[in-house]
This record gives structure tokens, C-alpha cells and sequence, in this order.
């Protein structure tokens, strides 16, 4: 053998800083390929059915770059987080890296947006499935169009209600079930837009559009970055990290992680770069006259299935209006289930209410499904559209993912001995332009986004402040504000560059094109240096990965060893009845 496993039970762990209350744990089944297909499941959503159609339109033929910056983007983000997954596999821990780095102030803050945009994600995905279900006549009187966009009737909402609740009864099946269940999901709905691309490929290519309405590249520099952000480019990607969500019951994290967050994302990125190319080159001559901007296909509701229809191709049409129900749906099921991990992992460092944290009998954090529902459905007042509710998930989740590179940092220097089942070459490199990518996509989401955001955040903070004067939650967390100075600094810093910037309101910006991009990285990598510098200090670090120990029942596995070697559920439940190996 390679190397030892030390395991500890919670006699022996370091007592949390207060645990009053009784925890079911969550349990460790889910193997590799249920892990790759949660995230690579969550990437393939209603993204698929309107991205393609959005980036053209955004940038015309060049929205093939605009895929691959947008790819390189978000795989310096995924390799962050492979490590941060494999390193400290925790249920929610996209929310709680930066806790573990920088305390309280900046957990608190970070985990909000990840709960914010895991929670508004299943909505999105059921309002994609009605869209698309109004290609069926019994489902006509759902959606009505109403500025420009197809919004839900009063009918439409209870439909919508009644797909949420799909979902969430799903969930209480139990883990093992909802893995299964994905898995078998996203199967097709891989095989699908991959059937999609052979056929439009084999039998509708026109080269030609690549040149055509006004060019491959008609809106130059400002519509190739912008596309990335704003029509849907991040969106179709989002998801990779869901494999890090539920990393607190999978069966090995220590080799699974990595290579799930890793490859997901490589193939969604394949996937949907084909996709842009045959969309691109199927659309018939009369489609894309005039500009990019408001040809023919700019018109289409279903985009590849109407495609389909106009080429000849009825049989795939009929294909993929059955996806548009199973590829969102799957989504949202995934979703649902990272709602309740998130505010598990919240309610653990004490940020919200204790109740959290109740578990079923099948290990299912409850109040947090129901809580994942009732928000869902509430989006659907005034976010009654699939478009209404794109930016903000966007600007949530970008900012979301910026805490991750800058935990990865700290830890790095903090703990530079800990073991690390991944080990991201270069990290001193790629973290910080990890930071620096990550709010570049803040900058290229636009004002009219960003600032939405900036709501988002104090409404988190209220949420905060509430459960902690209530004292909803037995466990008070320590702010650490010094730890995490650098939190309002940034976060009005980028708000002032992107006010002043191209993407902003002004009609002569301080920041012209490019420069705005300059200023964004001076700045990000400013903040980076503070907060490495102000992270908490090793011991500080250490005690709060001792007081919130791994999600298996009542144990902590404490790794020391190959990061290959195997650790079963029952194994676990051998050091639990004090059979040590």
C-alpha cells in the first residue's frame, strides 16, 4: 500500500466551536461517474437550446472566440476548484472555501452567492421546458408574449409550481436515487445535442454564412467579450462545480473530484463549440440576411428544433423537442439538490437558521429542499421569463467563483504541507489569473447586470444581520472582519470600474476598451495580494476544518495517504463502530 489512512472518530476530533444540536450526516455512495454527470449534467441544460442562438446574435460568426474565451475562462476556475473539491471534500463547498481561508465576513459573503445562484437555476430550467412545450397544443396557454418576450400566464405559473415540486419530491428519494436518476438523464441529453451536430453537420453546412450580413467579426472586440457574459456563453457553461457541491458524499472524493469537475467541463466546452459551428452553418440564406443582430433567426423560440424543421430535418426537430423537457429538467432536479447542500453547508458555519441542518431518514437535508421550492417558485413573479432570470444567475455565479481562487491562495501559503489528493501545477500562476478571469466576466456582464447584484449582496447581508440578532443558529461564527478587509474594497472597487468602463452607462467612459480590462486586472490582483496577505493564520485555519468535519456520520476522515486509495461507505461505518483498521 502506497500510504496510510488515519481515521478519527468524533471523540477524537477537536470539539466544534458549538454543536448543540443533533445531525444526521449525509451519506458517502456516489462513485465517479454520477459525480461527472452531476456537473456535466448541470453544463448541458436549457444552455444548449439558446446559447448558440444568443451568441450569434451578440457577435455574430465570431461567437466561435467568444466560446473559447469563454471555455479558457471557466476551466482556470474548474481547476481551482478540483483541488479545493479533492482537498476539502464538503457538502455546499463552493460556499465554504472562503470561509475556511478568510473567516466569517467573507464566507458569509460568498456563500450567499452561491446559494443565490444554485436556488434560481431550477426556476430557469422550468420556464426553458414550458418555452419549448409551446410547440404543443395543450400547453398553448401558458406563456404569452409580452415585451418582446414569452412570459408565463397565470395557468403558465402553476404549471411551473407543479414542475418545481417534481423536482423536489425527486430529491426526498434519497442521494443514490437522485444520482442514478441523473446519470440515466444526461446520457441523453449528451447523446442528443451530439445526434444534433452529426445530422445538421452531414446534411445542411453552408460555409458560405460564416462571411455573410455584415461579416465574420461585425461588432469587433466589444462583441466578442460581451457575448461571453451576456448571451448566454457563462450561463451554458455554469455547473461544473456541483461535483464540489455534493464532494461531502461522494465515495472517493480524493480521485473522483478532480477528474469529474475537470472533464466536465472539457466536454461540455467540446460540445458546445459544435453546436455554435452547425447552428451557424445549417441557418438557410434568409435566415441571416440583413445584420446578425435582427436576422430571421433572431425570431426563433425553439432555435434548433424550428432550425431542424426549416432544413427538412422533422424527425430531429421531434427529438429535440423532447429534450427541451428532459436536458432543463435534468438540470433543475440537480439544482434543486445543491440548494439544500449549500444551505447545509451555510447553516454549518452559523450563517443561517440550525434547521438547516435537520436531515431524513434517507439523509436528505429537508428544510432546505423545501426552502429551494418555495424561492423557486416565487422567482417565477417577477422573473416570469427564461430571459428575465439569465443575468442574474450569471452575476451571482461569477462572483461566486471569484472566492475560490483567492481561498486557494491562502490555503497554499497557510498550509503548505496539507495534504492534497490534486495538486494544481502552477498554482502561484493560475489562482490569481484565475481571480483576474473571474471578474473580467463581472466586467463584461454590463452595468445593467452588476448593479442587480449589488442588491443581491445587501439583501445577504440582511439575512445575515437577521440570524444572528434571532440567534437562529447556536453557532456564532466569527466574522473576522480584518481577514476579510479586502471584501468591501472589491467589491465596490469593481463596481466603480465597471460604472466608468465600456460596459457601463456612460456614453464616454473613463475606461475605454481595453483599458477597462487593464484597470480590472491592476485592481484583481491588488486585492489578490491583500487578502493573501490578511488570511488567517494557520492555527486559525486549522480549527475551523476540525470544527466542521466531514459529512459521513459522526466521523472525520483525516487523509495522509495515496490519493488512489479507495474509502467506502463501509469503511466509515467500521471507524464509526470502533473497528479501526
Amino acid at each position: 500500500m502506497a500510504g496510510t489512512i488515519r481515521r478519527m472518530t468524533a471523540i477524537d476530533a477537536p470539539a466544534p466551536l458549538v454543536r448543540p444540536i443533533s445531525r444526521g450526516g449525509l451519506k458517502r455512495e456516489i462513485g465517479f461517474i454520477s459525480l461527472l454527470w452531476v456537473s456535466g449534467g448541470s453544463i448541458i441544460g436549457s444552455g444548449w437550446l439558446f446559447s448558440a442562438q444568443g451568441a450569434l446574435a451578440s457577435a455574430g460568426p465570431a461567437a466561435l472566440i467568444s466560446w473559447v474565451v469563454g471555455g479558457v475562462a471557466i476551466l482556470l476556475l474548474a481547476l481551482v476548484h478540483a483541488e479545493l473539491g479533492a482537498m476539502y471534500p464538503v457538502a455546499g463547498g463552493t460556499a465554504r472555501f472562503p470561509h475556511i481561508a478568510f473567516g466569517g465576513a467573507a464566507g458569509a459573503s460568498f456563500g450567499w452567492f452561491s446559494w443565490l445562484q444554485a436556488v434560481t437555476v431550477a426556476p430557469i430550467e422550468v420556464l426553458a421546458v414550458i418555452q419549448y412545450a409551446q410547440h404543443y397544443s395543450f400547453a398553448s396557454g401558458w406563456l404569452k408574449l409580452q415585451g418582446g418576450q414569452h412570459v408565463l400566464t397565470a395557468t403558465g405559473v402553476l404549471v411551473a409550481i407543479g414542475l418545481m415540486a417534481v423536482f423536489t419530491a425527486i430529491n426526498f428519494l434519497g442521494v443514490r436515487k437522485l444520482a442514478r436518476t441523473n446519470s440515466a438523464a444526461t446520457w441523453w441529453k449528451v447523446a442528443v445535442p451530439v445526434l444534433a451536430i452529426v445530422a445538421l453537420a452531414a446534411t445542411h453546412f453552408h460555409t458560405g454564412n460564416f462571411t455573410a450580413a455584415n461579416g465574420f467579426n461585425p461588432y469587433g472586440a466589444h462583441g466578442i467579450l460581451a457575448a461571453v457574459s451576456t448571451s448566454g456563453i457563462i450561463f451554458a457553461l455554469l455547473g461544473f462545480e456541483q461535483a464540489d457541491q455534493l464532494a461531502g458524499e461522494s465515495a472517493n472524493p480524493r480521485r473522483d473530484i478532480p477528474r469529474a469537475v475537470i472533464g466536465a467541463v472539457t466536454i461540455g466546452l467540446v460540445i458546445y463549440l459544435l453546436l455554435q459551428v452547425v447552428f451557424l452553418a445549417a441557418l438557410p440564406a434568409a435566415q441571416v440576411h440583413g445584420s446578425w443582430a435582427t436576422a430571421g433567426y433572431t425570431k426563433f423560440s425553439g432555435p434548433f428544433a424550428e432550425l431542424a424543421t426549416l432544413v427538412g430535418l422533422g424527425w430531429l426537430a421531434t427529438i429535440l423537442y423532447i429534450d427541451a423537457v428532459i436536458s432543463p429538467g435534468g438540470t433543475g432536479l440537480i439544482y434543486t439538490t445543491a440548494s439544500s447542500r449549500v444551505s447545509y453547508g451555510l447553516s454549518r458555519n452559523g450563517y443561517v437558521p440550525a434547521v438547516y441542518e435537520a436531515t431524513t431518514k434517507r439523509a436528505i437535508p429537508w428544510f432546505g429542499l423545501i426552502t429551494a421550492f418555495v424561492v423557486g417558485c416565487v422567482c417565477f413573479l417577477p422573473f416570469p421569463s427564461w430571459r428575465s432570470l439569465v443575468g442574474l444567475i450569471t452575476s451571482a455565479s461569477v462572483l461566486m467563483y471569484a472566492g475560490a481562487p483567492l481561498a486557494l491562495g491562502a490555503l497554499r501559503r497557510r498550509l503548505p504541507d496539507a495534504d492534497r489528493p490534486y495538486r494544481l501545477p502552477s498554482a502561484s500562476v493560475i489562482a490569481p489569473a484565475a481571480f483576474v478571469v473571474a471578474n473580467f466576466l463581472i466586467l463584461w456582464s454590463g452595468w445593467v447586470t452588476d448593479y442587480k447584484l449589488g442588491i443581491a449582496i445587501l439583501i445577504g447581508y440582511v439575512v445575515l444581520a437577521a440570524n444572528r440578532l434571532l440567534r437562529l443558529n447556536p453557532t456564532a461564527p466569527v466574522l473576522n472582519w480584518r481577514a476579510a478587509g479586502w471584501l468591501p474594497v472589491y467589491l465596490v472597487g469593481m463596481g466603480l470600474i465597471v460604472y466608468l468602463s465600456d460596459f457601463g452607462p456612460l456614453a464616454n467612459p473613463w475606461f475605454p476598451l481595453w483599458w477597462d480590462m487593464v484597470a480590472v486586472a491592476v485592481f484583481s490582483l491588488g486585492i489578490y495580494a491583500w487578502a493573501q496577505r490578511v488570511a488567517l493564520p494557520t492555527e486559525e485555519i486549522e480549527h475551523l476544518i476540525a470544527s466542521a468535519p466531514e459529512e459521513a456520520p459522526d466521523e472525520v476522515l483525516v487523509a495522509t495517504a495515496s490519493p488512489t486509495l479507495d474509502v467506502t461507505p463501509e469503511d466509515d461505518r467500521r471507524v464509526v463502530q470502533g473497528q479501526a483498521e
